[in-house]
């Protein structure tokens, strides 16, 4: 069983309004982000983390773009990288490209642009072809970010959506709280809080509404896990 996680994107912006407004779009399109402001965080969060993608902007503190991105693939770490650049020289392009850049957006662009060559890159580096998750009675569509029960619509919130997709992409696989934190709302979550029991039982109440099926199990002292074969409540 091969162990899947919600889609992680590091951030490597020093403007603060550019990096808020990525993340904030991400974070809205069911995304995980990490967000830091300059060259050797950057290097440092993407050696020592997994990401499925980097955004990462050439004019940084301490070191520029081109030095991170070839540091990243000094260390061996093949993960997509999408370069932003400031100005539209041909000359900057190249560099990033041979500095082991995967693509290039020049600024200003729109979000719409930006989220179409992320969506790109992560098609190109993953060999899942199907968008579709089917589990028990519920499906779940990857790309248009939806779930059904019984072929009814669930009506779930972004974070309900991506809690859901985590389970599903690790179905029998006991997952922790710190498990979840991590995938589900990023290396900063207070694990302290109840907000993922909370989140939980609303995933729970919602498809009960749809289906009699226990869906979402609880492992006292150990986590929670989403069981293949139906179990009725």
């Amino acid at each position: 069983m091969l162990n899947y996680h919600a889609m992680k994107i590091l951030v490597i912006e020093d403007q603060p309004k550019v990096s808020s407004f990525i993340k904030k779009g991400l974070e809205e399109e069911s995304y995980i982000v990490d967000v830091v402001n300059n060259g050797q965080d950057g290097i440092d969060y993407a050696i020592n983390a997994p990401y499925d993608l980097i955004l990462l902007d050439i004019l940084l503190p301490i070191k520029d773009g081109f030095q991170v991105c070839q540091e990243i693939r000094g260390n061996n770490i093949s993960t997509p990288i999408l370069m932003l650049t400031a100005k539209d020289v041909v000359e900057d392009k190249i560099k990033g490209l041979n500095a082991g850049a995967d693509d290039y957006l020049t600024k200003p662009f729109s979000f719409a642009e930006l989220l179409a060559r992320i969506r790109a890159l992560l098609r190109r580096g993953t060999s899942i072809t199907s968008h579709l998750i089917q589990i028990q009675n519920i499906e779940l569509d990857t790309v248009k970010h939806q779930a059904k029960c019984n072929e009814k619509l669930i009506e779930l919130t972004t974070k309900e959506y991506t809690l859901l997709e985590y389970f599903m992409r690790n179905p029998n696989i006991v997952l922790t709280r710190t498990m979840i934190a991590e995938n589900v709302w990023g290396l900063n979550f207070d694990t302290e809080t109840n907000i993922i029991d909370v989140y939980i039982n609303r995933l729970r109440n919602k498809i009960s509404q749809e289906s009699p099926n226990k869906f979402i199990h609880t492992l006292r002292g150990r986590g929670y896990v989403l069981k293949e074969k139906t179990e009725s409540v």
